[in-house]
């Protein structure tokens, strides 16, 4: 069975953080270790992590640059075999998922992903793995869900750790590189693996600008102009409403269209 380094993120969310921790340490699944990096909060969380401080394998209280600056901290004490990393107010879709996944199971694939339900409060909405061989095509213009992820630790030794540079996108930079570029292909599992809580820093509308110009620069970055342009080609092509317009400027598809009228009139 592999040993799973669960890594978890808090700044001044001290509820969110205790609801967290309930979600790990009631896990069924026992070969996990528990790693809580918060970011020298104000509020009651460091009291939360006390209280469950025998249920916690290592935690540190003290400034960060960010959200990446603390996973890369956890990642720096991960033992495990894979990591995953479940935030503050994120929980475990049920107690049994790590038994569900890992339970007489050995794995050695880069990524272990499954569904991910999105908790918007008066509702949730369930979103599925993609199950199927991934393409850079996927990383250009999306991403698969962090929060249902679990990594092998040694890709952040290959391929190193979160760009810290980067406030929103970086776990997105890391799939695009480690999957994108280099084929790193996940495995796919029929799990229900967490639930997000949908008001984080990834989802948050006001950073919407900042999330673009993050994007764009990490593209220009890990990808040529000129592949760019042909993946824009390409993301246009996608959509129906070219191919409604290529069509409508086809001399040869409107006498084909007429053609068709007479026959069926």
């Amino acid at each position: 069975m592999n040993k799973i380094s669960i890594i978890t993120v808090n700044r001044n969310n001290a509820e969110g953080l205790e609801n967290t921790i309930k979600s790990v340490i009631e896990q069924t699944y026992s070969n996990y270790e528990f790693i809580i990096i918060d970011g020298d909060s104000t509020d009651n969380s460091i009291e939360v992590i006390k209280r469950y401080s025998s249920k916690v394998s290592f935690w540190v209280s003290e400034k960060d640059t960010g959200i990446f600056n603390a996973m890369n901290k956890g990642i720096a004490r991960a033992t495990g075999d894979y990591c995953y990393f479940l935030n503050s107010a994120d929980r475990f879709a049920s107690k049994n998922v790590l038994t569900k996944i890992f339970n007489n199971q050995r794995y050695k694939a880069p990524f272990i992903n499954g569904h991910q339900i999105n908790d918007f409060g008066s509702y949730t909405q369930k979103v599925p793995c993609l199950n199927r061989k991934l393409t850079l095509f996927d990383f250009y213009w999306g991403t698969i869900k962090h929060q249902a992820t679990f990594i092998r630790r040694d890709l952040f030794v290959t391929y190193g750790l979160y760009d810290e540079s980067l406030k929103i996108t970086s776990d997105w930079k890391f799939f695009l590189q480690t999957i994108g570029l280099h084929n790193e292909q996940p495995l796919f599992i029929d799990v229900d693996i967490v639930l997000f809580e949908w008001n984080g820093l990834s989802t948050n509308p006001q950073l919407t600008a900042a999330h673009a110009e993050e994007r764009t620069h990490v593209l220009n970055e890990c990808i040529p102009t000129s592949i760019q342009s042909d993946y824009e080609h390409f993301h246009e092509m996608s959509d129906y409403q070219y191919i409604v317009r290529v069509m409508k400027k086809s001399r040869i598809f409107r006498f084909l269209v007429k053609g068709l009228v007479k026959v069926f009139k």
